[in-house]
């Protein structure tokens, strides 16, 4: 019995000590706490024996879908002013209409007149022959005046200076001002629909391609109106590029304007606009300005939906003003994009920027002749007070000084 009781005794110190030796080389060799030695998938068991809550993947971006306009739901939006989040920025006071002409007509001067000069150039010469007038066309042409243009003007100039046997420069600069304001046509209304009327603001649309200046635009025409005592409102209907609303109401807040604006990213557009004008008309102001989002001329759907944001706003108040802004340095691709968003939303308008150094004066005629719309305003910088109405004999002048 003792013998039997021995063996047992033995037996179970065996087992306990195996089991021992056991339990530490599986210690030996547990993985570090929170460590892993491969990706970890969503069901791979956490700390403590429960489950770790992973934080999922970022879900891939939905394609963006217009909505409905009869499905049109009610967009979160806020009127941002110094209260609203944004960077509190000093109000400032804009220039004068008549000191920003006379800066910019001196811009003009100095960036603009290559034009001017080497038509003078080659029509004071000695003998003006066919090798010259080839050479003014060619000068013409370069300067993106269009094809029909250039050759009314260098056939009106040739039968002018033929019929008056003069090459005396003073006199031919004379002729060639009246030919070049013919041709930018100083009968063109250029005046801005911002009257507000009788029971709602003028409601005016700013459109263009991406990369043109149309949010700085609308901040900077804001400015203008400002300068003439209206009250405005912008509406931050560019919901595509990240950071256009906050930088659209900064423009606001530094002359006193408020801005409608989505606090949902991606928001549908034209129920930004639709808010935007309500505001308006609640408000009383007497201008409503929409700033609306960049696109590429053939993209079709863009396009489509920027009708769509016109259509919205018209269910509470017409639109007065489609002004489209185009950059000046891009030439005979800015007349295409022209005609295009002039199908789409009835261009009332055009406001050229960056018209410096780099332009070419002679788009002013080409999209003129070709939309029948007039340009109405002219950018010549990136300063606050660089955008001004547009004037065909001063611009005419200022090619040639």
């Amino acid at each position: 019995m003792n013998d039997v009781t021995m063996i047992l005794i033995y037996a179970v110190i065996a087992i306990a000590v195996i089991g021992t030796v056991a339990i530490l080389l599986v210690k030996g060799r547990k993985t570090p706490p929170g460590t892993y030695p491969t990706t970890r998938d969503a069901n791979d068991p956490g700390r403590g024996g429960g489950t770790d809550t992973l934080e999922a993947p970022p879900a891939p971006a939905e394609p963006r879908v217009a909505v409905p306009e009869e499905e049109l739901p009610e967009t979160d939006v806020e009127v941002a002013d110094d209260a609203a989040g944004i960077e509190t920025v000093p109000v400032e006071t804009p220039a004068p209409v008549e000191g920003r002409l006379a800066r910019l007509r001196a811009r003009l001067i100095k960036s603009n007149n290559a034009l001017g000069k080497g038509l003078l150039a080659l029509l004071s010469r000695d003998k003006i022959d066919e090798d010259v007038w080839d050479e003014i066309e060619e000068t013409l042409l370069m300067a993106d005046l269009g094809t029909e243009p250039t050759m009314e003007l260098v056939d009106a100039l040739r039968a002018r200076v033929k019929v008056a046997g003069s090459q005396d420069p003073e006199h031919v600069k004379a002729m060639l001002r009246e030919e070049l304001i013919k041709l930018v046509n100083p009968e063109m209304d250029r005046s801005l629909a911002v009257e507000r009327h009788a029971d709602r603001p003028s409601i005016v649309m700013v459109v263009g391609v991406n990369g043109v200046g149309k949010t700085t635009t609308v901040g900077k025409l804001a400015r203008v109106l400002v300068a003439e005592d209206k009250d405005v409102l912008l509406g931050a209907a560019d919901t595509f590029r990240a950071a256009a609303a906050e930088q659209l109401a900064t423009w606001g807040q530094r002359v006193g304007v408020p801005t409608v604006k989505s606090d949902v990213d991606g928001a549908d557009p034209a129920s930004v606009a639709f808010e935007a004008v309500k505001a308006g008309i609640d408000q009383e102001v007497d201008v409503v300005m929409i700033d609306t989002a960049g696109r590429l001329q053939n993209k079709v759907g863009l396009m489509d939906e920027l009708g769509k944001v016109k259509r919205v706003i018209e269910k509470q108040a017409m639109v007065d003003e489609v002004l489209l802004v185009l950059d000046a340095t891009t030439g005979q691709n800015g007349l295409n994009q022209a005609k295009v968003f002039s199908e789409v939303v009835n261009i009332t308008g055009i406001v050229l920027t960056k018209l410096d150094g780099t332009a070419k004066g002679g788009i002013v005629v080409a999209i003129q002749r070709s939309l029948g719309v007039p340009v109405k305003l002219i950018g010549l910088g990136e300063g606050a007070d660089d955008l001004a109405p547009f004037e065909a004999e001063a611009f005419v002048d200022a090619l040639l000084n």
